[in-house]
C-alpha cells in the first residue's frame, strides 16, 4: 500500500501528475489546486497518497497535505461518494472550507461541486457532519492560501482548474471575461465557480 511519493515531476495535466520515484513513473490523480502547487516539470514534489484498489484497477490519489488525504478518505467512506466525487469535492472546497460549509449548513456551497444537486448535497451535509471534525467559530480566514503569480498566470491557472473540473471552453471564456485580471488564484477560482453555478 503506497502512502506517499517523493520524486521528480515528469509531467502535469489538468488532474494528473506523473512523478518518477526510483526510476518508476507513478501516475497520480490530483485536484487542480494540487497541480498548480506542484511547480514546474523537473522539480521535486512530495505527495500524501491514497492507494485505491478495485478488482479491475489500482489508482493513486495525491494530496499536498495529510489533512487533505484524511478528508478524502472520510469522503469516500461516506455512502454514495466514490473517489471521483471525493476528488471533485476537494477540487472546489479545501478541507478547512469544507468544514466551514458543514458548520454553517451551506447546501448551496456543496451544490457548486459538479454533479452534486440539492438532494445529494443535503444527504452529504447530514452524513459528513458526523464524520468530519467541524470547527467552532470562523475558519474562513485560513481557508485557502495564495497560489500563482502575475496577471497571465493567474488567469491561466483559473482556466486550467476549470477545465480540470470539466467545464467547456465557452463557459470558461465567458466567466473569465467577468473576473478581475489580478488577485489570488484560489479566490478567483471560487468566484468563477459561483458565477458558473448561478448561470
Amino acid at each position: 500500500m503506497i502512502g506517499s511519493l517523493r520524486g521528480e515531476l515528469l509531467d502535469r495535466g489538468a488532474g494528473e501528475l506523473l512523478v518518477e520515484v526510483g526510476g518508476i513513473g507513478y501516475r497520480v490523480q490530483v485536484t487542480p489546486a494540487t497541480v498548480l502547487e506542484s511547480g514546474e516539470v523537473g522539480t521535486q514534489v512530495f505527495l500524501h497518497v491514497h492507494h485505491h484498489r478495485r478488482d479491475d484497477a489500482e489508482t493513486l490519489y495525491g494530496f499536498g497535505s495529510i489533512d487533505e488525504r484524511r478528508v478524502f478518505e472520510t469522503l469516500i467512506g461516506t455512502h454514495g461518494v466514490g473517489p471521483a466525487l471525493g476528488l471533485a469535492i476537494l477540487s472546489v472546497h479545501s478541507p478547512l472550507a469544507l468544514r466551514q460549509v458543514l458548520a454553517t449548513d451551506d447546501i448551496a456551497a456543496l451544490c457548486l461541486v459538479p454533479g452534486v444537486g440539492k438532494k445529494t448535497a443535503t444527504r452529504l451535509l447530514v452524513e459528513l457532519k458526523s464524520r468530519l471534525a467541524v470547527p467552532e467559530g470562523d475558519a474562513t480566514s485560513a481557508a485557502v492560501s495564495a497560489i500563482g503569480g502575475g496577471d497571465g498566470s493567474v488567469r491561466s491557472d483559473v482556466r486550467d482548474a476549470l477545465a480540470g473540473l470539466g467545464y467547456g471552453n465557452d463557459e470558461i471564456s465567458r466567466v473569465l471575461s467577468d473576473l478581475p485580471t489580478e488577485g489570488d488564484t484560489s479566490d478567483l477560482l471560487r468566484q468563477a465557480l459561483q458565477r458558473l453555478a448561478a448561470a
